[in-house]
């Protein structure tokens, strides 16, 4: 591990703590309750602050803003946390707030995501592996992105959405509802669209189970999606159809998203 180099220009308060191998830039300031994991790297002009946690190997670039007090009048000053994974590529301009008292106080964002100029995650929100949000992307609060999602550049997704595992939101939409894992999802006001095929092959996905979640998501259009999901859960044998029913069974604020007639 190569030695920690801190610029002579970066603010860095008393009670930091800044892991081994870390690279900190000129004119970055990192706040009194920051914990920096090893080998992070702050480019120039990065402002981490509130009680903040960065794994280790991420990397944030110039004039990102990550821990400062979340976007919402409700926020009284109290206690909560942001807590981001490790191997993160958060590029410039890019915000992620803490949590607030009423959405459980912690914003959480998991290992070897990218997020790209300008993306926004709110507070409360819970970001899994693997997400890709596309320049300027904005995720209001108190949403759940699973594991491999790709949000598509300028898009929009209302507070309290959860986005599924492997799903892809196509550029320029505003989700407004949740969006079952898999799902491909487009438009001014999205739509589910179909499958995220190119997802599912990239990660392996055999002929067969495509098959299945094809037939699956044109069952979803007869009736609501609930009623819908809990009929074919009652003998489906398809693991990653079994997900997607699990999810849409599961606890959720939202509607779904209905699939483009």
């Amino acid at each position: 591990m190569a030695e920690t180099r801190i610029h002579p220009s970066a603010i860095i308060e008393p009670g930091a703590e800044i892991g081994p191998g870390c690279e900190i830039g000129p004119f970055t300031l990192v706040g009194p309750q920051v914990r920096l994991g090893a080998g992070v790297v702050l480019k120039s002009h990065v402002v981490v602050t509130g009680d903040t946690v960065i794994g280790d190997e991420t990397v944030v670039f110039p004039f990102a803003s990550l821990g400062e007090v979340p976007q919402d009048l409700k926020f009284h000053g109290e206690k909560t946390r942001l807590e981001i994974g490790k191997r993160n590529r958060i590029r410039e301009y890019v915000t992620m707030n803490p949590g607030t008292e009423g959405g459980g106080a912690l914003t959480s964002v998991g290992d070897d995501g990218l997020f790209m100029a300008g993306a926004h995650v709110a507070h409360d929100c819970r970001v899994g592996n693997r997400v890709i949000l596309v320049n300027n992307v904005a995720i209001a609060g108190h949403c759940v992105l699973e594991d491999d999602v790709i949000v598509g550049g300028l898009s929009g997704v209302h507070q309290f959405v959860r986005i599924g595992r492997g799903a892809m939101i196509g550029a320029l939409s505003m989700v407004a509802a949740d969006v079952i894992p898999f799902g491909l999802v487009q438009g001014p006001r999205a739509h589910l669209d179909g499958l995220n095929l190119v997802g599912l092959k990239r990660r392996g996905a055999s002929r067969d189970e495509m098959h299945a979640l094809r037939d699956m998501l044109a069952g979803l259009g007869k009736g609501s999606f609930r009623d819908s999901a809990r009929r074919m859960a009652e003998d489906e044998q398809s693991e990653k159809v079994r997900e997607v029913l699990d999810f849409i069974l599961g606890p959720s604020d939202r509607s779904f998203l209905a699939p483009h007639p």
